[in-house]
């Protein structure tokens, strides 16, 4: 006596694949959400005390990154300008701007602003400013466009996988010392040769960056994707 019609093989067939397809799906949305700006900030702008435009100060005046930034070359954390360092300028310019009341209160009170860090990293992995800048990595190689931005934000995800995209390739992303800080420099071409160290001149990438790898005495690729480089 047959207990179950037949057409419950194909049901029950059709709902095994189903729910494997479901599964897969699922995981895509997930891998999907997870690299989206929603989870990594990318792209998004956060409210800060002051308005502070990158783009005016280092495009429009022609301020360098160190001016602000004084400890990116020594220290692990790039620093963050007391009030002083704003002062310098505007207790001469735009004295009187409504939007810098805050800038001219904390320099009169002594208190620091509370300035939103734009880009964060998790407690558990170590990062420092002054090897990668020390090893050739420009600014806007992490940090992006930052010269034409009027306010900041994340230009990268700063995942896992946007870290080793670099340390598994580093050749594609070195540029000489000289050259870290500055917002407009160009990959070397036929057209736009770019010196090394030494002074010999390239007109690709690749072999400028494999130059340098030597020169600025980089370690290895097994070192440097280790997980114990980053994850201390």
């Amino acid at each position: 006596m047959q207990i179950f019609h037949r057409s419950t093989n194909t049901i029950s067939r059709a709902s095994i694949y189903g729910a494997v397809f479901i599964v897969a799906g699922l995981g895509w949305a997930l891998y999907q959400l997870q690299g989206s700006p929603y989870i990594t900030y990318a792209g998004v702008v956060k409210p800060q005390p002051v308005p502070f435009s990158h783009q005016h100060h280092v495009t429009g005046l022609g301020i360098d990154c160190r001016y602000c930034h004084t400890s990116v070359e020594q220290s692990s954390f790039a620093g963050i300008p007391p009030t002083k360092t704003c002062m310098n300028c505007h207790s001469q310019i735009w004295t009187n701007a409504s939007m810098l009341e805050p800038v001219r209160a904390s320099y009169r009170s002594g208190q620091s602003l509370q300035w939103t860090r734009v880009n964060q990293l998790p407690d558990f992995v170590f990062f420092n400013h002054s090897i990668h800048i020390n090893k050739g990595v420009g600014c806007n190689t992490c940090h992006g466009p930052v010269d034409q931005m009027p306010l900041m934000y994340q230009y990268a995800s700063l995942q896992m996988k946007w870290c080793l995209d670099c340390h598994r390739a580093p050749e594609k992303y070195l540029r000489p010392r000289g050259e870290v800080f500055n917002m407009r420099y160009q990959q070397p071409t036929a057209d736009n040769p770019v010196q090394d160290e030494n002074g010999q001149s390239y007109t690709d990438q690749i072999s400028l960056g494999k130059a340098l790898i030597a020169q600025h005495k980089l370690r290895s690729e097994q070192d440097i994707t280790s997980c114990d480089t980053c994850h201390r």
